[in-house]
């Protein structure tokens, strides 16, 4: 029985769907259903009941797959203890990236990471879009907003400040908010996810919860778009503090209205199984969790009110 065999039929237990397995491993179809039957063959048991819209775990199935990714897992980890002495981890991280934080944060991380960890490569998949771990090249994603999936599983990487900005340049030609009330006579530079655009802003302001309904000439689906308006001049945004962290530090931004705080997210690495938890995913977890934590820190520092819980 062949460990690439076997490494099909977990993708096919975890995606329910074979067409969807292969295309995740980057095989045929065809190729993908030939090494479930040659399982089946070996262990003389049919692991899953197949019908013409579905395919589920048989009871054989449910007894034998828990074991064999117990199994694999173990395989993993020995072979990684292998290199134990060395400190040598290696993998491929086949991630999935929103594009303004993908672009212009976690890039450069990457490029530092990798030249600590030069066994480890990376396929980088950038885009607003919601992942589908189903659908993607993707064995993991960094998103911000807590996960509602029960099915994936995932690490908080930090709690992430939403900042109100505006370039200085927009701030000397249409001058600063000085109200919230005043928000509402700027020009607002809005995000937009599939058919829904976010113009309408969340703030809390000593514990209260605050919304307004902004006004703008300018509406992108992607992230980094937004930023660039805002850099340029072209109105005001809230955008993420990690995201915003250089810009703000070098002076291309400023925030505004610091007494009222927009929403904060959370940061999540989150991946579809515990099997794509590999020791390259908890250095690059680890390598995660330090430089937001030194991004956040620079920007408290630059006076700008943020509080970080890792």
């Amino acid at each position: 029985m062949l460990l690439d065999d076997l490494n099909v039929v977990i993708k096919v237990s975890e995606f329910r769907n074979i067409t969807a397995a292969a295309t995740h491993l980057n095989m045929r179809t065809a190729t993908a259903s030939a090494a479930v039957k040659r399982v089946e063959q070996a262990l003389g048991a049919e692991l899953f009941v197949r019908t013409t819209r579905s395919l589920r775990l048989s009871s054989a199935g449910e007894r034998f797959l828990p074991t064999c990714q117990e199994a694999m897992s173990m395989l993993a980890n020995a072979k990684q203890n292998l290199k134990g002495d060395t400190g040598v981890i290696e993998g491929e991280l086949r991630l999935g990236l929103s594009s303004d934080l993908g672009r212009n944060v976690i890039a450069p991380w990457l490029d530092d990471f990798m030249d600590l960890h030069d066994k480890i490569t990376v396929k980088l998949n950038l885009s607003d879009s919601n992942i589908d771990f189903y659908r993607d090249p993707v064995d993991l994603a960094l998103r911000y907003g807590t996960p509602t999936d029960a099915n994936v599983y995932g690490f908080k990487i930090c709690d992430v400040p939403s900042l109100l900005v505006a370039s200085p340049s927009y701030i000397s030609s249409h001058g600063a908010p000085e109200k919230f009330e005043d928000l509402q006579a700027h020009n607002g530079l809005f995000y937009q996810l599939h058919d829904k655009v976010y113009n309408e802003w969340e703030f809390l302001h000593k514990g209260t919860p605050l919304k307004i309904k902004m006004r703008g000439n300018r509406t992108a689906n992607d992230g980094e778009i937004v930023k660039r308006w805002a850099v340029a001049g072209k109105g005001v945004a809230v955008k993420s503090g990690l995201d915003a962290c250089d810009d703000i530090l070098k002076g291309r931004l400023v925030t505004l209205l610091p007494e009222y705080q927009p929403k904060p997210k959370q940061l999540w690495l989150i991946c579809p199984s515990r099997q794509s938890i590999t020791p390259a995913v908890r250095l690059f977890r680890d390598m995660l969790k330090e430089r937001c934590a030194e991004c956040l820190a620079q920007l408290k520092e630059a006076g700008v009110v943020v509080e970080s819980k890792n």
